[in-house]
């Protein structure tokens, strides 16, 4: 963040002005939120063809992906995030849907990033061939996940101040220092002729015949998640059009290199047959260690990148339920989930939350060891990601096609062209993605084929069906009266999500339509703005006729479309006159603006008149005395009058003498005389 100040005039205190994220706080922003080292393990398994498979999605999901949802955040500034978005292109039914889901996504990745966490405090005690046993004993494994999560649950509920702290310093010590550390092992054990177990003859490009070899590389997907997240600092930036892009770049070529020389450090001194997701990063400190005669620095990196887990668990244990209590306030969560305790923390969602995760860790009996459960809950947070991102990417399709006029701070360049070909390749690639993620990776053993796919299939239909269920169920009384959640526009307007907003360009909503929006009558899903003959049809907004299709023949339901119509009339009416009474104000401020021109104009002219006025009267006093002092010259002794002078139209110079003495004016007079 840059910070500009200014000085007043009379030499006073600096003026603070308003702080502007730079592109380069962009971009450190992105690294922090994409770069983990926990995947790493996953894709040293390919050698020097992970390089392609990090760039490939780097080109046709990162970039891309960063992009659409920078113009969605610019754009659809007000509370709600992933919520408005979707529920602005869709309805709300949909928005919900993808605000569960990615509600899920972290849910999901709670178990399987706190078993990477006990493999690495496993590898803090020593011999190593002790760490490898404790590493792999599914009891110890899920004691770990659970108690790790429960204590860190139990601690949110007195507040999340702490845990924030514990989050920064976790990312510094727990990510980015060993990263880095990682790295320049990496290079220091290739230079000191250390033996490279990556097969020097290994192509760059992989073979696409063998798909299940290729199933780890869908997880890469999930490594560049987050930036529906930090999208939203974009309207922090002064330029966003040229300086987000930039920093999208510089970003992407920072991942790409840490992810890729962490991968092929792995990958040097680690036999491709030996790795394994969870241990293989620890393992690979302790042989770079080994290396330069200084083993025991392994089991301190152990001791960092659990810190880090535990950093990044405690903070993200309050976030995502914090987005689901704000947006179920808004009528989507009963009233006994919106309760929160002195602390402000969602206890309700906490606990059920809590259940989740315990659940889906027992993954860790069924499945053959702690690896294959660590993988499978991976590629169901995968699965769950992707289909979210696919959401987005429709949204941002559609909006451009809905709310052509609507003001974003910042637009995906290249006009329809490139509009249609990012949501092409965002989805194609996220379908191949999430197909490729049900089959079993032929690198892991993951027990029985069929089991694996059951479970894959299985947990995602259940958790994708559940927001749809709370949906439809809900009920009109779940909304808080005090809720000061923004309507959408559509709303605002009086329209149905997929209809063209037929706003103008820079179009802003009156008080009148903002009230109408925010109004809702006891017994309704929807604003008092939304009663209008598209609610009969959109089942979305009225549940209430969900259970059958209405008998248009029915004489009730004739006179209700009758008044809907007209209802609807008169909106679009009133929408119209709005329009024509804002153009027309335009016209009185343009006319206002004219009328003071010309009256500065004509004070102008007055003064001008009045002074040529006072110049011709000037002119003739002085030839009144010139005539004066010319008589005086030839004759001192005779009296010397004239006519009275014309000053103005109320007043005159008199020059005239006496009037005992009056005679004659000199041009009457004698010329002999003169």
């Amino acid at each position: 963040m840059a910070t500009t100040t200014s000085t007043t005039k009379d030499g006073g205190a600096p003026i603070q002005k308003k702080k502007y994220l730079s592109m380069m706080g962009m971009a450190i922003l992105t690294i922090t939120t994409v770069l983990s080292l926990r995947g790493l393990s996953s894709q040293a398994e390919f050698g020097y063809t992970s390089i392609f498979w990090y760039i490939l999605a780097a080109i046709i999901f990162l970039v891309p992906f960063s992009l659409v949802c920078a113009e969605l955040a610019s754009t659809y500034t007000h509370s709600g995030g992933l919520f408005r978005w979707c529920a602005e292109a869709y309805g709300p039914r949909w928005g919900w849907a993808a605000m569960y889901m990615e509600w899920m996504v972290v849910l999901i990745w709670f178990p399987a990033v706190l078993m990477f966490a006990a493999v690495s405090l496993a590898y803090i005690f020593w011999p190593e061939s002790f760490d490898q046993r404790l590493a792999a004993n599914k009891i110890y494994t899920l004691c770990i996940v659970l108690g790790v999560f429960w204590a860190a649950t139990l601690n949110t509920f007195r507040g999340i101040r702490s845990a924030n702290i514990l989050s920064t310093l976790g990312g510094l010590f727990g990510t980015i220092i060993p990263g880095a550390i990682l790295i320049i092992l990496g290079i220091i054990y290739v230079c000191t002729g250390g033996h490279n177990f990556i097969d020097a003859h290994q192509p760059f490009w992989p073979d696409f015949e063998k798909y299940q070899t290729i199933v780890l590389a869908a997880s890469i997907f999930l490594f560049y998640g987050g930036m529906e997240m930090q999208a939203v600092h974009v309207n922090n930036m002064k330029n966003p059009a040229k300086q987000f892009p930039q920093s999208v770049f510089v970003a992407v070529i920072v991942i790409l290199v840490i992810f890729i020389a962490g991968t092929l450090a792995i990958g040097f001194v680690e036999p491709a047959k030996d790795i394994n997701l969870l241990a293989s990063l620890l393992v690979a400190y302790n042989s770079l260690w080994a290396h330069l005669g200084v083993p025991w620095l392994g089991n301190v990196m152990a001791v960092f990148i659990t810190f880090g887990v535990l950093g990044q668990v405690s903070v993200i244990i309050a976030g995502p339920s914090t987005g689901i209590l704000a947006v179920g306030k808004s009528g989507y969560l009963p009233k006994s989930l919106q309760k929160t305790n002195k602390h402000g923390i969602q206890v309700p969602l906490l606990w059920i939350q809590g259940i989740w995760v315990t659940v889906l860790s027992l993954v860790l009996i069924i499945l053959p060891s702690v690896e294959s459960a660590y993988q499978i809950l991976s590629q169901m947070s995968t699965i769950m990601y992707l289909i979210m991102c696919i959401i987005i990417y429709g949204a941002f399709v559609r909006l451009r096609r809905t709310e052509p006029n609507v003001k974003r701070g910042y637009k995906v360049p290249g006009g329809n062209f490139v509009k249609w070909l990012i949501g092409f390749v965002g989805v194609i690639g996220a379908v191949a993605a999430t197909v490729l993620s049900f089959f079993p990776p032929s690198q892991i053993n993951t027990g029985s084929p069929v089991v694996y796919i059951i479970i894959l299939l299985v947990g995602c239909v259940i958790l994708l069906a559940v927001p749809f269920i709370v949906y439809d169920y809900r009920k009109p009384d779940w909304r808080d009266k005090n809720t000061d959640f923004y309507p959408f526009n559509w709303e605002i307007e009086g329209r149905n999500p997929d209809h063209i907003s037929k706003w103008p360009e820079g179009y802003v909503p009156s008080e009148q339509e903002l009230q109408r929006a925010m109004e809702w009558q006891d017994g309704d899903f929807g604003p008092v703005s939304m009663k209008t003959v598209g609610d009969i049809t959109n089942l979305a907004l009225r549940p209430d006729l969900a259970n059958g299709v209405p008998n248009l023949e029915d004489p009730q339901v004739q006179a209700h479309l009758a008044d809907k119509l007209h209802e609807a009339t008169s909106m679009e009416a009133t929408v119209q006159a709005q329009l024509l009474a804002q153009k027309a104000q335009e016209l009185a401020d343009t006319a206002i603006k004219e009328a003071d021109e010309l009256k500065k104009i004509a004070e102008g002219l007055t003064t001008l008149e009045n002074a040529q006025i006072k110049a011709k009267t000037t002119k003739e006093k002085a030839q009144a005395a010139h005539e004066k002092a010319l008589h005086d010259a030839l004759d001192p002794d005779e009296p010397f009058t004239t006519k009275n002078i014309e000053v103005s139209d109320d007043e005159s110079v008199d020059t005239k003498g006496s009037a005992d003495d009056q005679v004659d004016s000199p041009q009457n007079s004698d010329p002999t005389q003169k």
